[in-house]
């Protein structure tokens, strides 16, 4: 059979750039199988599919990497109710539904709660749930920065206050400041000097937004809403998403992106930010989300993956604009000061920043540097069991000579509140109890 010139040509070719050793003479090619378009085809589907493969499915590192993930965390026993849950909250995004609000309610259950200081009010969700709670309670402090929520709280604990008037509550003194928790020991000595001597017997963090923040566009925290890029909690600061990125060195934003919100593509991102600013720069939400989608391959997830890129970029900025973090550390050591012998903290984080922070904190306060044992740490089974009879909750502990770490790893949400409150599958409760 003649060979058609154009294939005879390619297989010379071949020969030549392939098969060059003069001891090994080259392999028999049958002009009836050879096709270089079928043969590139072949290896580009081959090489597509096992892309394809890859990305839909778990490697055995990441397998691995999310079992243990979920060894470093305690998910609660705690069941909520659908039925109850649709009552209170309904169908509603909008609504507030405080997190993990059962857990926070076990935690200090068993303790005589007559001095409680919620550090983020919000719309008071977990502070209406203490007051009724804890009837023996004769002293309470709401702290928040943002207004609007302070309205919103007051109004709830106040609602609270006239329906039991006669009962429980009628001896509970009842303050509420626009005041950012770092400043909680001015604000206890400004009413009580001598709260401060005694101490508070509970305090509370959540470190988490509202639900009331997120969906208000004009506030600027939403990845799907238009709005303005401000992003402050206290709406009187001056410093807003829109300076750091129309105005401040490129460096500074690359830093925020990179070590505040934890993006891998944060370089690229720097650049595009900053080249933006050539063309009058970034001034609403859709305008950087925008920016965003266009610098993120959709073959990182698709929709999914300019969301959550978008997620990490809008968190970097919210701390930034609001200083959350070099501000937590201190804040936690002057609650912790603040307490009484035998009283708790417990903080509420949504996010690794913050419970790397929060972790931290504790076991320093314990002087325990790893939490498992170490100098400083004292182990003594026999308090724990104590504990673990009152307290089911209770699965590990670090007991230092003046506190305790009652969650040696943090409580996360139950399966059955991550399903009803998609906004809590991030939160981590941790809790320090002061000996």
């Amino acid at each position: 059979m003649a060979m058609p010139a154009a294939t005879a040509s390619a297989k010379s070719l071949i020969k030549k750039l392939l098969f060059h050793s003069p001891s090994a003479p080259p392999p028999i090619i049958s002009p009836l199988r050879f096709s270089a378009a079928s043969t590139i085809s072949k290896a580009t589907y081959g090489s597509i599919t096992s892309k394809s493969r890859s990305r839909s499915e778990p490697t055995k590192k990441q397998k691995q990497k999310a079992d243990q993930l979920l060894k470093r965390r305690t998910r609660s026993e705690r069941e909520i109710d659908e039925d109850d849950f649709s009552k209170l909250y309904g169908n509603d995004n909008s609504a507030h539904v405080p997190v993990m609000l059962g857990e926070v309610l076990d935690v200090f259950a068993s303790i005589s709660l007559k001095s409680f200081v919620d550090c983020t009010l919000g719309a008071a969700g977990h502070s209406v749930a203490m007051i009724k709670a804890h009837p023996e309670m004769e002293f309470y402090v709401g702290l928040d920065v943002d207004p609007v929520a302070h309205q919103i709280a007051q109004a709830q604990i106040n609602n609270i206050l006239q329906i039991d008037s006669d009962h429980s509550t009628k001896n509970l003194r009842v303050h509420t400041h626009l005041k950012n928790f770092k400043n909680i020991q001015d604000v206890l000595r400004e009413i009580d000097g001598d709260i401060l001597n005694t101490g508070v017997h509970g305090i509370l963090m959540d470190l988490g937004m509202s639900s009331m923040q997120v969906n208000n566009a004009e506030r600027g925290f939403s990845v799907l809403c238009d709005g303005p890029l401000d992003m402050r909690m206290n709406p009187q600061a001056n410093l807003k998403a829109e300076d750091i990125l129309n105005f401040w060195p490129d460096t500074e934003v690359g830093r925020i992106l990179r070590d505040y919100g934890e993006e891998s593509n944060w370089f690229s991102l720097q650049k595009k930010i900053v080249n933006a600013r050539l063309t009058g720069g970034l001034h609403s939400t859709r305008e950087l989300v925008d920016l965003i989608r266009r610098s993120t391959s959709w073959t990182r997830g698709g929709r999914q993956g300019w969301i959550k890129t978008a997620t990490r970029v809008f968190q970097g900025l919210r701390i930034a604009v609001n200083d959350e973090l070099s501000t937590l550390k201190d804040s936690i050591h002057s609650s912790f000061d603040s307490l009484s012998s035998g009283g708790r903290l417990a903080v509420i984080s949504f996010h690794s920043l913050e419970d790397r922070i929060v972790k931290q904190t504790f076991l320093d306060i314990v002087n325990c540097r790893d939490g498992e044992g170490g100098e400083g740490c004292l182990s003594n089974s026999t308090k724990f069991d104590s504990y673990k009879e009152k307290e089911v909750w209770i699965k590990q502990m670090v007991q230092g000579s003046n506190a305790v770490v009652l969650t040696k790893r943090p409580v996360t949400p139950s399966e059955s509140e991550e399903r009803l409150n998609p906004r809590s599958r991030s939160a981590k409760l941790r809790v320090i109890e002061k000996i």
